[in-house]
């Protein structure tokens, strides 16, 4: 099936007002999922918030449903939570870890993660080393197996670092992990909505995700995928009367499938823009959405070289963000004179990916991520405004 770019556009409300290249912070929403949100706080506003959440509890139940359908899991391996940051800690936090034990990570890891790493090195006595990289910058699966012994007791990597267009070998890196019988926490911030994601493939026992990115949803919301077979063996960080029931004055039962990890309270219309965000996705086809995407960031590379950018993507294989420099030009700066042009693209410090900041020298980027809603003309407007910019 071939992508309808006027059809997608045409439900695109957003792209009539903005060139919007930047998909890897907040996408444009299709219109159904500005509806969806917009409908259910109308529902809302009309006749009450937990009225309303019984009015539309069976399309809000299957949220669960299509997260797992977009992912390969079952319904009862998905928790809905506020964004991703939240899933990956409801994750980290229940592990057991102990003092001597030895989390594995890779060098492109996301700063908020690795600080949850630096809290429980001092208050658990965990050690976080580092995966080398391979030849081409993506997380060396030989290296990790030679660094597998009965102390790694947590694997965690992000797929698709925030500050380029590297994918890391999510699926290798899981194998080496069920191979030694290793927990193991994928971070897919970036790569849900913008490829196929399917767990089981993956060898992932955590996955976690955000609405908001290639998936087109709303901000403030986001989602945990924990291996079924782990789930009654952990215990949540903190619980509440919707993650475990009161049994008796000193006896408390937790839930026994992955909304454990949820609380009560929610916002209802979000979780209703993700079901209508994710089904949007269903409809048009993962996998040509990957190839739209991954096509005209590639087409943007080879422009920015052309025009005598530097890009900082590393990988093997790489995704739909294109990070990139410009002698002379200040990317803050850069960004915020594109925006009253119209044309939305972000900057990334070096303080978002820390240790590969460290390791590369990497000065503030430039970020730019088309998505499938895109087009070659408006990735050649955005050329053209860099060089009216360069003068």
């Amino acid at each position: 099936m071939t992508i309808d770019i006027a059809k997608i556009r045409a439900e695109t409300p957003g792209v009539k007002t903005v060139n919007h290249l930047l998909a890897s912070g907040s996408a444009l929403m299709p219109q159904c999922v500005a509806d969806a949100i917009i409908d259910h706080i109308t529902l809302e506003s009309n006749i009450g918030g937990y009225e309303a959440h019984a009015e539309m509890v069976a399309p809000l139940e299957r949220v669960y449903d299509l997260v797992a359908t977009l992912i390969g899991a079952k319904s009862q391996e998905i928790a809905l939570l506020e964004n991703a940051t939240a899933a990956w800690c409801q994750a980290f936090y229940a592990l057991p870890l102990r003092a001597g034990d030895r989390v594995l990570t890779c060098q492109a890891e996301y700063a908020a993660n690795y600080l949850a790493f630096l809290q429980r090195a001092k208050r658990d006595g965990i050690t976080i080393e580092v995966i080398p990289n391979d030849a081409y910058g993506a997380v060396d699966v030989t290296a990790l197996e030679a660094m597998i012994d009965d102390r790694v007791a947590l694997i965690a990597i992000t797929w698709v670092p925030t500050n380029g267009g590297l994918v890391n070998p999510a699926a290798a890196v899981g194998r080496v992990a069920r191979a030694h019988n290793i927990p193991y926490l994928l971070d897919a911030c970036q790569a849900v909505g913008q490829m196929p994601v399917d767990v089981r493939e993956l060898g992932c026992d955590f996955l976690t995700a955000t609405g908001r990115k290639f998936l087109r949803g709303p901000r403030g919301i986001g989602f945990l995928y924990v291996r079924d077979a782990l789930i009654e063996t952990l215990e949540p960080a903190m619980i509440d009367l919707y993650a475990a029931s009161w049994k008796a004055p000193d006896q408390y039962a937790l839930r026994a499938d992955a909304r454990r990890f949820e609380n009560w309270e929610n916002a209802y219309a979000l979780r209703a823009g993700l079901g209508a965000a994710v089904e949007y996705a269903l409809s048009i086809g993962i996998g040509e959405i990957q190839k739209s995407a991954c096509a005209l960031a590639g087409d943007l590379r080879q422009k920015l070289r052309a025009f005598g950018a530097e890009v900082h993507d590393l990988g093997a294989e790489q995704c739909a963000i294109v990070s990139f420099t410009i002698a002379g030009m200040i990317p803050r700066e850069t960004v915020a004179k594109l925006r009253v042009q119209g044309i939305n693209i972000g900057a990334s410090s070096p303080a978002s990916t820390p240790l590969d900041g460290l390791a590369r020298n990497l000065p503030d980027l430039m970020r730019a991520a088309p998505h499938y809603y895109n087009t070659t003309g408006e990735i050649d407007q955005l050329i053209a405004a860099l060089d009216g910019l360069r003068g």
